[in-house]
């Protein structure tokens, strides 16, 4: 995914847009202090997230993740790994359910605008059927079909 920032919130300006950066500073200064520049590196933002995660709770539960990963030969005893998987998890299902919500918004306004007088009402409710979840699901990969009830 290049160009996004994975949720990551910068608390300092880079300075490059607005063509100020550390003018001010001398080169020694920059050398013992590092000032922006050293908050500016992949791995101080790395660092930043990683703390971040001890303090977020994903909705996935941490034993939840490690019950699955355990389960998939994967040992780890820190949490934020464990917080990170969830999170890719979170982030990977919601995904899949606003695709498939997106295709339920299709199909009604396909129902509505061929049926003569159809209710167009704003704060409409919509439920995850798998009629909509299957092409979501499809645009990801997953084969998803209904069982064979003469069986």
């Amino acid at each position: 995914m290049v160009g996004s920032n994975f949720g990551i919130i910068y608390h300092n300006s880079a300075g490059g847009a607005s063509g100020q950066g550390n003018h001010g500073q001398s080169s020694g200064a920059a050398g013992i202090g590092g000032g922006d520049r050293e908050r500016n590196t992949p791995a101080s933002h790395l660092s930043d997230f990683m703390s971040q995660l001890e303090d977020y709770t994903p909705l996935i539960p941490d034993a939840v993740t490690s019950h699955y990963l355990n389960m998939g030969g994967f040992q780890s005893d820190d949490k934020r790994i464990v917080r990170l998987i969830s999170l890719a998890a979170q982030k990977y299902m919601s995904d899949i359910i606003d695709d498939a919500l997106q295709h339920s918004k299709a199909r009604t306004h396909m129902q509505t605008t061929n049926t003569p007088g159809g209710s167009k009402a704003k704060d409409r409710k919509f439920t995850l059927t798998m009629e909509d979840l299957q092409p979501a699901l499809a645009d990801y990969g997953i084969n998803v079909r209904k069982m064979d009830y003469s069986q």
